[in-house]
């Protein structure tokens, strides 16, 4: 439920668009009621639940066809996607996906400008030669779907590597299997992911899909792992991990279980997977023998993240220590109940993440959700030193090459920083520049300023927003701005440089990430806070954002729009629902807007851990509160809003928001349009051409910027609504 998801462009002369241009009628309900405990609700759109019939699909078509018309008929849109594609493509090439194998083997994936789709390249060591691996554009091109490129698996040795491809943005995987010189293996290995390679690099784990139906509540119901043998059929794979073994280890039928072999240890490990970020994982010492696991943490052990090399396992935890801290146990006897203290819990700064090189311990600090730093913990050193970053940074992440290396990579960012990739020596502290691709100058972040502020919020807890704008922007309250957040999962919003949001900025609009609680920018009590029944900390604190920002003069109410995704839906719904005074325009994108119902969807119970379940009666009441679909409330006057769904969405199905979009259409009283369009070839948000996402942003924006007077986006005279 984390990615958002690319639009259709689709443009028609204007004439064509203006004799075209039907409003779908509003889609009556047909009452359905369904009971939990002692509430009744009443469920007017449920039909719309089965995506299966023709009239359903047929009103998501209508409306669909409507909303892109309207879209694209609105001035300005187009130059923003062209301004959009131009800052994209300074660039000489995006690049992403990087693997690195032991060999010194650069596996990754680029586009250059012209392009739509990135390719997969490899190359021998930094400086290597350029070798063009695996087009993805080409394969099945018969079929006219968009493939994409999903994920990159080499074995340790390097000689093999496995990749993931999805078409159509719908996550059903198809693993390609391809020696170094790039000849592929005859096989195909259909729904499998969670590529994991063994020892001698001729065989790997994967965990495989029950289903290619995204609607199938079964997909991903008791998913087995399976052991491939390269050169051999997908038929003679041999099954490690199944149902049978779920009793015996405590593993539930919702939870999808991986197993990974670690070339450090030799052990094999498995993992409980769902959204609960406290993992519950399992150690294999004797690989011959796939019923041999003992436990290695418990949910209650409160670990997120571990890593290990040949003498000690490092677990990320925050075991009395809402902060984290990162603690450490020997590899023989690797039991979380058997690790000691490394590096203690700060009062200020929030662990995000480590990563063990073969010279010590790194990992990475933010406070507040926007001040990173980075720490260096020497081997058979008690004390970690700071890194001096080559400049103040928002955001900072490590990668590595491995264990058995000393190579470590510092990648920092900022909101007015685009991101740069340093190799960090650690033997003399120093700080190499090593981009993957030409370093882009961006003259127009010379106006921008971001601001970080503090903001009371319903409760009287602080919350941290972050505020990007114009430096010559007056202060009167009639600047277009826009709110955006997540706010599930611990997942922080942090800073982030992306030329789409720069875009925005461009035009004059202020962008406003209000660092709500449900996120991880403070820790994990700051998660719980915006979690199950704590939930509506979440848009109230994004409505304190909203009224800060209006009663400081940055913007209005006729001007501030909100926007966000899949689960950053909620955050979305239930601000325009609960305070549809403060916004001119929103857009909740794929997201979850019928939180009751979530469990009757294929992805709904492995979220049960963030959300809730209805089979708990309190959570019920949660579940009810955050739920926008239901709050929707007739008579009332929200402001314009644009809902997107993808068919292919495997995460958030595409009748949530359908249901939220039919009936906030028939609640509406007011004359803002309430637009919904569904893409028929799309899913969550990844999986898509450059044009198609580019254009689903300036969809966003142009639409905000419309609905609160920007003089250059502008309906169509010949367009009647």
């Amino acid at each position: 439920m984390k990615k958002h998801f690319s639009l259709l462009l689709f443009v028609l002369p204007m004439m064509v668009v203006a004799q075209e241009l039907v409003k779908p009628e509003t889609l009556s309900p047909k009452n359905t009621t369904n009971t939990y405990y002692d509430t009744t609700l009443n469920d007017p759109y449920q039909f719309l639940e089965n995506l299966d019939d023709a009239s359903v699909i047929s009103w998501m078509k209508d409306n669909a066809n409507y909303a892109n018309s309207m879209l694209d008929a609105i001035s300005g849109k187009q130059a923003m996607v062209d301004k959009m594609l131009e800052l994209v493509n300074r660039a000489s090439a995006s690049i992403g996906g990087l693997r690195i194998t032991d060999d010194n083997t650069y596996f990754y994936l680029k586009r250059v400008p012209g392009e739509e789709i990135s390719k997969m390249y490899k190359r021998d060591g930094y400086e290597g030669k350029e070798v063009l691996f695996f087009d993805p554009t080409a394969y099945k091109k018969e079929e006219g779907k968009t493939y994409t490129v999903n994920g990159i698996s080499p074995n340790f040795q390097g000689d093999k590597v496995a990749i993931t491809v999805a078409a159509n943005g719908s996550e059903n995987p198809e693993v390609l299997i391809f020696k170094k010189n790039g000849e592929k293996y005859k096989e195909t290995i259909q729904l499998g992911r969670s590529i994991s390679w063994n020892a001698t690099g001729d065989a790997f784990f994967y965990t495989k899909l029950n289903s290619f139906d995204v609607t199938d509540i079964n997909r991903t119901k008791y998913t087995e792992v399976f052991t491939h043998k390269v050169g051999t059929e997908q038929s003679s794979d041999k099954v490690y991990f199944s149902k049978d073994h779920y009793e015996g280890l405590g593993v539930v039928d919702m939870e999808i279980p991986n197993v990974w072999y670690s070339k450090d240890s030799k052990y094999n490990f498995l993992s409980a997977g769902s959204v609960d970020k406290n993992l519950q994982t399992f150690v294999n010492k004797n690989p011959n023998d796939h019923k041999s696991w003992e436990p290695l943490t418990v949910r209650e052990n409160k670990v997120v993240y571990f890593d290990l090399n040949d003498r000690e396992i490092y677990f990320l935890t925050y075991e009395d220590a809402p902060n984290y801290k990162i603690v450490k146990a020997p590899i023989k006897t690797p039991n979380f109940s058997k690790a000691t203290t490394v590096i203690e819990e700060s009062t200020s700064e929030n662990i995000t993440q480590m990563a063990v090189t073969k010279d010590g311990l790194y990992y990475c600090t933010v406070k507040n959700g926007v001040e990173a730093k980075v720490y260096f913990l020497p081997n058979n050193k008690t004390k970690p030193i700071e890194l001096e970053l080559p400049f103040t940074a928002g955001n900072a992440s490590i990668s590595r090459k491995g264990t058995d290396f000393s190579d470590v990579w510092i990648s920092i960012s900022g909101w007015t920083s685009p991101g740069k990739r340093y190799l960090y020596n650690a033997e003399n502290n120093t700080f190499t520049y090593q981009p993957l691709s030409t370093p882009v100058e961006y003259p127009e972040l010379d106006n921008l300023l971001a601001k970080e502020v503090m903001v009371k919020s319903h409760d009287g807890v602080m919350v941290p927003v972050s505020i990007i704008y114009n430096k010559d922007m007056k202060m009167n309250g009639q600047t277009p701005a826009v709110i955006y957040t997540y706010g599930a999962y611990g997942i922080s919003t942090s800073p982030f440089f992306s030329p789409i949001t720069l875009t925005y900025a461009i035009y004059g609009g202020v962008l406003v990430v209000p660092h709500v609680r449900g996120g991880g920018e403070l820790g994990d009590a700051w998660h719980k806070a915006g979690q199950k029944l704590n939930k509506p900390n979440t848009w109230k604190d994004a409505i304190a954002a909203a009224e800060y920002v209006i009663n400081e003069g940055y913007t209005s109410p006729n001007k501030l729009s909100i926007f966000g995704g899949s689960a950053g839906g909620i955050m979305v719904g239930r601000s325009i629902t609960e305070r549809p005074d403060l916004f001119v325009a929103a857009a909740p994108m794929v997201g979850a807007m019928n939180s009751v119902r979530m469990e009757e969807t294929p992805n709904g119970p492995v979220n049960t851990p963030e959300f809730g379940t209805v089979k708990d009666p309190e959570e019920f009441k949660g579940l009810l509160e955050m739920d926008s679909y239901h709050h929707l409330k007739p008579g009332t006057d929200y402001p314009a809003t644009l809902i997107t769904a993808g068919i292919n969405d495997p995460r958030v199905i595409a009748w949530q928001p359908a249901k939220f979009a039919a009936k906030m259409q028939h609640d509406h009283s007011g004359d803002a349009p309430i637009l919904f369009l569904t893409e028929f070839d799309g899913g969550h948000g990844g999986g898509v051409a450059l044009t198609k996402s580019l254009n689903n942003f300036a969809n966003v924006f142009s639409f905000f910027y419309w609905q609160s007077g920007h003089p250059e986006f502008k309906l169509n005279e010949k367009v009647k609504n």
